[in-house]
């Protein structure tokens, strides 16, 4: 029917138009047309709509429609949701269109969400109504965030990036700060698996004065994990069996996250073995089992063990080990008093260094063994009770001492190595397992030596003469002057009593000065014995003649004199006149008072003598 009163409506439009006579209603009834007359439409242009209708199509318009002001802040409807935008239903005569970017930080935005927009344009170019959704959150966003601070309600928060101690978080459009240490309870070594992530938060903190916000992930777990932090301690007993993570290795032990409650294995309850590190045994994350070994009374320190589950290496140690057998192990340990070798699993042996090497002269251990090296010891004791072995390595090859006075008989010769000094003297090591003393007063005839690092050195090989041997108290002394003959028994006879040697003044010392008559002899000059025959004294440089007035081979101890060459000269001339007088007295035969004249007639020509040489 519809259809053909549509038809007859175009037919009657189509047909041929028939004019009639026009004839005005104002002059065929002039009354009627004044009184139908629309006098509102003559003067405004449009009809007068009636009072009642305009007010139901106001309140049409506000259910419906909204006031599409710029820069205002309206409610919408997701409509439709495309690859790139989302179609938002405001009640405007036209929808907006709004890029999904905005809408990042809540991935599971769906058709019917109701979202805050801002109208940002009425009309573009293109008519179409411009909306935003980022603008809206931002008008929005720090009245919300303060309300969140105060009741503590429990945020959306899109994680944007990384930053310097933690991430930065998008929270209803501000850009928010999640330190490191709130992201999670236990540490986290990845920061980036949690950008681009949707996470809920607690706002902890607001600066008003710069508009900062601290937001906390962790703030939200923690109470759940309060309530089972307390069921866990209250369960904890001495020796219980539990599981954990590890949640932090450190140098000296590993934390084990027994779910809210952490606990401690020290690197020694780690492994019966030893262990230069925890990293060895655990790794970050790991699951295992522990026990409980002890915990203060506010049970907040809790101490765990790994090793305390499996069998202790010593309870598995075979029954057929005994004192007297050889075993193999490794160095695990070097101290100054001896090494440890791990023989098996978690049994270790120590080797004292005394016996590493027949030798009564201890050394470090650092000299016969290094940490990893294999070795092969004979077990010297063994205490099951008391998990304790001592081990030697010396025993392996036979006492040298035995044998030790064929080897090494009163007086033979041998060359030994400079091992290290005492104040007193040097050790030489003739082979392993025999060391002897050679003193201080022993290393040279002639050299005065303060300490022996003057005559060798560590490492040097020396000549050396067996001078005694107690086998009982394994000593051996030894002799390297002895290798050569004393020069000091040839110059016991060149540089006998009153013999004349010439030198020159080397140095003028104390008391005295010193001429050195060879690279030995050092003689010793008292001042005194300086005077020459003209009264002055000798000095530095010069050179002269000095007579030895003592020796001695024992001390190495030389003194000489130059005045006793020129008085010995004078007495030699009286003793020669004195002689030739009686001679001639006794040819003459003169008279006991001739012979008085003329012998202190020489004596006062010996004393004038002296007093010329006073006065000069």
């Amino acid at each position: 029917m519809a259809e053909k009163a549509n038809q007859a409506e175009v037919e009657a439009t189509n047909a041929p138009t028939v004019e009639a006579p026009v004839v005005s209603e104002a002059k065929a009834n002039p009354e009627k047309f004044l009184a139908n007359f629309n006098w509102h439409n003559y003067q405004e242009g449009i009809d007068e709509v009636d009072e009642k209708q305009l007010q139901e199509f106001e309140k049409l318009v506000a259910e419906n429609f909204v006031d599409t002001l710029n820069d205002e802040v309206v409610e919408g409807t997701v409509v439709h949701i495309s690859d790139r935008d989302a179609i938002i239903d405001i009640n405007a005569k036209s929808e907006g269109v709004i890029s999904l970017n905005e809408f990042r930080y809540n991935p599971n935005l769906a058709v019917g969400d109701k979202v805050e927009v801002l109208i940002d344009v009425r009309e573009d170019a293109t008519g179409q109504l411009v909306l935003s959704h980022r603008k809206a959150r931002v008008i929005k966003a720090w009245d919300r965030v303060i309300k969140a601070n105060e009741t503590g309600e429990i945020v959306n928060g899109f994680v944007k990036c990384r930053t310097k101690g933690g991430m930065i978080v998008d929270v209803f459009g501000i850009e928010a700060f999640l330190p490191g240490s709130q992201i999670d309870v236990k540490p986290i070594r990845d920061y980036d698996q949690y950008v681009n992530k949707t996470m809920e938060f607690k706002v902890v903190k607001i600066n008003h004065e710069f508009k900062n916000v601290v937001v906390s992930h962790k703030a939200l777990i923690e109470a759940d994990i309060e309530v089972q932090k307390k069921e866990i301690i209250g369960q904890l007993e001495k020796g219980q069996v539990l599981e954990g993570v590890v949640k932090n290795i450190t140098s000296y032990g590993v934390f084990i996250d027994l779910g809210g409650v952490d606990g401690l294995i020290h690197i020694t309850d780690l492994s019966w073995s030893r262990i230069n590190h925890p990293n060895e045994i655990v790794e970050l994350d790991q699951k295992l089992n522990v026990v409980i070994l002890d915990f203060d009374e506010n049970k907040s320190r809790i101490q765990l063990g790994l090793k305390q589950l499996s069998k202790h290496p010593w309870e598995a140690l075979a029954d057929t080990v005994a004192v007297g057998d050889k075993v193999k192990g490794k160095v695990v340990v070097i101290a100054d008093y001896g090494a440890f070798i791990e023989v098996a699993d978690g049994v270790e042996g120590l080797i004292h260094v005394s016996e590493m090497s027949w030798s009564t002269h201890l050394r470090s251990a650092q000299d016969f063994v290094n940490v990893g090296d294999e070795v092969e010891a004979v077990i010297l004791t063994l205490d099951r009770e008391d998990r304790k072995m001592s081990l030697g390595i010396k025993q392996l090859t036979s006492d040298p001492w035995t044998d030790i006075t064929t080897k090494y008989p009163l007086g033979s010769k041998h060359t030994g190595i400079v091992r290290n000094f005492t104040n007193f003297g040097v050790f030489v090591e003739l082979e392993e397992g025999i060391d002897g003393l050679i003193y201080i007063s022993d290393l040279s005839w002639t050299k005065k030596i303060k300490h022996p690092s003057e005559f060798c050195a560590a490492g040097d090989k020396l000549e050396v003469i067996v001078l005694e041997l107690d086998v009982e108290g394994r000593k051996l002394s030894l002799g390297h002057k002895q290798t050569t003959v004393n020069p000091w028994d040839a110059y016991e006879t060149d540089f006998a009593l009153e013999t004349v040697h010439t030198g020159e003044i080397s140095e003028i010392v104390d008391k005295g000065a010193t001429v050195e008559f060879n690279e030995d002899i050092v003689a010793f000059i008292p001042t005194r014995h300086l005077e020459k025959e003209d009264g002055s004294k000798l000095k530095k440089g010069d050179s002269a003649e000095f007579k030895i007035i003592e020796f001695n081979k024992e001390f190495k101890r030389v003194v000489a004199s130059h005045t006793a060459i020129f008085k010995a000269e004078e007495i030699a001339n009286v003793k020669a006149a004195a002689k030739k007088i009686e001679a001639q007295a006794a040819e003459a035969k003169p008279t006991l008072g001739d012979a008085n004249e003329a012998l202190q007639a020489l004596k006062d020509k010996m004393d004038g003598k002296a007093a010329k040489k006073t006065k000069k």
